[in-house]
């Protein structure tokens, strides 16, 4: 059965998209952290980062760096934190969060943003 990450990245699940590539696919996280908290996935499913081989990981760190460069790009922060927690969703995915302060960093306190507010982000983010 294919999980909620595998739908989004086939397009059967909207998402407000931040990258893709033929093995990779980034989105904005619907229940945020902080505004621009992208999550990164590998296409194929696994439900354990440490279960991809070097080849996969490797190549989903540097997808994610290149996510990462792109919020940079548009989002004022000072870091992009990464976090792998791995427990909500059967499906590996890496959290890029942009910001200033450790605090904010905080999983228990989401932003509640309207699908607008999410739309604008992606879009200002994909802006050439």
């Amino acid at each position: 059965m294919a999980t909620i990450f595998s739908k989004i990245a086939k397009g059967e699940i909207p998402s407000y998209k931040i990258a893709e590539d033929d093995k990779h696919y980034a989105f904005l996280d619907i229940n945020p952290v902080v505004k621009g908290h992208t999550l990164v996935i590998p296409k194929k499913e696994d439900d354990y980062i440490f279960n991809l081989t070097d080849e996969e990981l490797a190549d989903l760190i540097v997808f994610a760096k290149k996510v990462a460069k792109k919020l940079e790009s548009k989002i004022p922060y000072k870091r992009i934190a990464v976090a792998v927690i791995g427990m909500e969703v059967p499906h590996v995915h890496i959290h890029l969060m942009p910001i200033s302060t450790e605090g904010e960093v905080d999983f228990k306190h989401k932003l509640n943003l309207s699908g607008d507010e999410l739309a604008a982000i992606a879009a200002m983010v994909n802006e050439e």
